[in-house]
């Protein structure tokens, strides 16, 4: 079983940064894939980024390429999500997910393939 935390979340103005956070607990993080999605009211839950067990494979959409970084620390148990150059249209709630052990180097866009939730941060990204 894996419980995950998101913080970091708040809000800053339009071409500012902010850094979410995503503490997870449970022997098997350093194994699972993890990602970030976000929604915004109204709107489908949309794929922000993705990385491997190890770090070494990330994905990102087009959208938010040069923009966003994820990263992991799986000796802290922590995933990181750097956002950079916000824009008003990225006004949402954040959330982490993360994989059960996949035991090989995936990471997907597709929420479905995501065992474990966080509850959330807000991020609000003012004009």
């Amino acid at each position: 079983q894996v419980q995950l935390v998101e913080s970091g979340g708040g809000l800053v103005q339009a071409g500012g940064s902010l850094r979410l956070s995503c503490a997870a607990s449970g022997r098997t993080f350093s194994s699972a894939a993890m990602a970030w999605f976000r929604q915004a009211p109204g709107k489908a839950r949309e794929f922000v980024a993705a990385i491997s067990w190890s770090g070494g494979g990330t994905d990102y959409p087009d959208s938010l390429k040069g923009r966003f970084t994820i990263s992991r620390d799986n000796a802290k148990n922590t995933v990181l999500l750097q956002m950079d150059s916000l824009k008003p249209e990225d006004t949402a709630v954040y959330y982490c997910a993360a994989t059960k052990p996949t035991g090989s180097a995936t990471y997907y866009r597709n929420p479905k393939l995501y065992d474990y939730w966080g509850q959330g941060t807000q991020v609000t990204v003012s004009s």
